[in-house]
C-alpha cells in the first residue's frame, strides 16, 4: 500500500505517483500516448515507460510536462520552507548577503 505522505515514500514510489498524476492528466485532456508524442517530441517508448514503470529521464519529464500544462508544477520543487522563527529569517537573509573573502594581502 502506498503512503500518502511522500516523505514516507521510496525514490521509487514517489517516481510512480509522479507518473500515474501524469497518466490521469494526459487522460483527463483526453490526450492519447501518441498525441503526447506529437505535442512533446518524446518517444512512445519513453512514454510508454514513464507511465508504467515511472522511469524518465528529467528532460523528458519537463517535456512532457510542459506538453500537459503542468509546467508550474516544478515551481515548488526544492522551494525554501517556510520561516518559524525570527532567527530563521535572519539566517535566510544572512545567507544570501553573504560576501566572498577578501584576498589576502602578501606580506
Amino acid at each position: 500500500m502506498k503512503s500518502p505522505y511522500t516523505f514516507l515514500q521510496s525514490p521509487p514510489e514517489i517516481a510512480q505517483s509522479i507518473a500515474e498524476r501524469a497518466k490521469q492528466r494526459r487522460i483527463q485532456h483526453n490526450i492519447t500516448q501518441k498525441q503526447l508524442v506529437e505535442r512533446s517530441g518524446v518517444s512512445l517508448g519513453s512514454i510508454k515507460r514513464f507511465e508504467q514503470q515511472g522511469e524518465i529521464s528529467l528532460k523528458n519529464l519537463i517535456l512532457i510536462a510542459f506538453a500537459l500544462g503542468a509546467t508550474k508544477d516544478f515551481a515548488h520543487l526544492f522551494e525554501e520552507p517556510p520561516f518559524r522563527t525570527t532567527d530563521d529569517v535572519i539566517r535566510a537573509y544572512q545567507r544570501k548577503t553573504r560576501h566572498r573573502a577578501r584576498p589576502k594581502k602578501n606580506p
